[in-house]
């Protein structure tokens, strides 16, 4: 992926500029007027500074590149990179600012390690829930010792996402999934070699590729023979987020969006690692679909759409998202609908879903741990006890319906993966 131009970089004046050319200003004038040469000898250098730290600072506009990685895992989030200067400016005349994306906390100070036309950043961050954001583009300015001048060094730097998910979740790929192609069971390979278990031989076409002709067995038969590969597909995953806005209040509402956000990321990514297919639902008012699709290109449509997705303003009605999911989607694709269950209308999804049919199973992050205010009161307390027990009540209520996943532990989701393991339960709510 091509990182995106940045902008040229930008020239502006210090705020001591503007005082010292106010100053320069209001000693002229009076020097004018009471005709005193010590004031005109004063304002004319105030008036003059400024442009002189302009003229003996870097000529034209500045520009550097930056590559980096991210690495830790669980809830550390370590970065580290290079900032080449594509200019000759002395990388002590520089200042770097790294913004923290919303959704992580500095564990520790920017490291910053300078070097002749380089600078080695080092950033450590913490991630309090699971999250999938991207690094934004160190920030890189020039300013005289003074700071009479600013100028803005463009920086071109390719694209870095923190993903972080539960771990559990690496093993949801394994699952058994509903089956969408023609015949079920083993499927044709287009790959040779590990991706495929030999399955016969037949004739070989004029345009079979070398690797494919089985030689003992065309020397004996007197004809070409290839061998025949068969790989054993997954089946097909719709991942849909429930995006629409609950009684819980914006904040609350963009706290478990973003787990909602993560958890799918980690469930697509986990599936297309085993050669799945997987389409994504966002479903506020509307339903914006990502098709079925697999390989590394579905990959990055897939985050592309979900770092673009918000919470909506409006909630569109349930049965909506199910007549939608038919254009997108073809009926009997096992479904995992992500959603909060924070009012009665959020459950509706799964029924109208089903009657479409859609096998679903729920991911329900919890708003309890959110809600929790002012721990270790008792009336705190007793206010959480029957939040959980209300939600356990609607929780009770959905299983009629669907297998349901109460996701209170923000980096544990083993248990969504032993319920996907378990396709017999899905087959008798049928």
């Amino acid at each position: 992926m091509r990182p995106a131009r940045s902008p040229p970089s930008s020239f502006s004046w210090g705020p001591l500029s503007y005082l010292l050319w106010g100053a320069g200003a209001i000693a002229l004038i009076l020097g004018i007027l009471t005709t005193t040469p010590a004031l005109l000898f004063l304002g004319l250098p105030l008036l003059l500074a400024p442009v002189g730290a302009a003229l003996l600072g870097p000529v034209g506009p500045m520009s550097a590149s930056f590559e980096g990685r991210v690495v830790g895992s669980g809830r550390e989030v370590d970065i580290s990179g290079t900032l080449a200067l594509d200019t000759a400016v002395d990388p002590n005349e520089l200042e770097v600012e790294v913004r923290v994306p919303p959704g992580l906390a500095p564990r520790r100070r920017t490291r910053l390690e300078r070097a002749p036309g380089a600078i080695r950043i080092s950033l450590a961050w913490e991630a309090p829930n699971p999250l999938v954001a991207p690094v934004p583009a160190p920030e890189v300015f020039w300013r005289d010792p003074a700071g009479l001048v600013e100028r803005e060094v463009a920086v071109v730097s390719e694209p870095l996402y923190v993903e972080r998910y539960p771990p559990e979740l690496i093993r949801i790929g394994a699952a058994r999934l509903e089956r969408t192609i023609a015949l079920p069971g083993e499927t044709r390979s287009r790959r040779i070699g590990t991706s495929g278990e030999f399955f016969g031989i037949r004739d070989a076409a004029p345009s079979e590729p070398l690797r494919r002709i089985n030689w003992v067995a065309s020397a004996r038969a007197g004809r070409w023979l290839a061998n025949e590969y068969l790989v054993e597909r997954t089946g097909d995953v719709i991942l849909l987020v429930d995006a629409r806005p609950t009684v819980l209040g914006p904040s609350t509402d963009a706290e478990l969006f973003s787990l909602s956000v993560a958890a799918a990321y980690g469930i697509a990514e986990s599936f297309l690692r085993e050669k799945a297919r997987v389409g994504l639902g966002v479903y506020g008012e509307f339903l914006h679909a990502v098709p079925l699709g697999g390989g590394r290109t579905q990959r990055v449509r897939l985050r592309r759409a979900l770092l673009a997705s918000r919470v909506g303003t409006i909630a569109g009605p349930a049965e909506r998202c199910a007549v939608a999911a038919r254009r997108f989607f073809p009926p009997g694709v096992s479904t995992i609908l992500i959603s909060t269950l924070a009012d009665d209308d959020a459950g509706h999804l799964v029924p109208f879903l089903r009657r479409r049919g859609y096998p679903v199973t729920v991911l329900s992050p919890s708003p309890v741990p959110s809600e929790s205010s002012r721990a270790g009161t008792s009336e705190s307390d007793l206010a959480d006890r029957i939040a959980r027990l209300v939600r356990r009540q609607r929780i009770a209520r959905m299983w009629r319906d669907a297998p349901v996943l109460d996701w209170e532990d923000r980096w544990n989701l083993g248990g969504l993966v032993e319920l996907l393991r378990r396709p017999e339960r899905q087959r008798r709510l049928a």
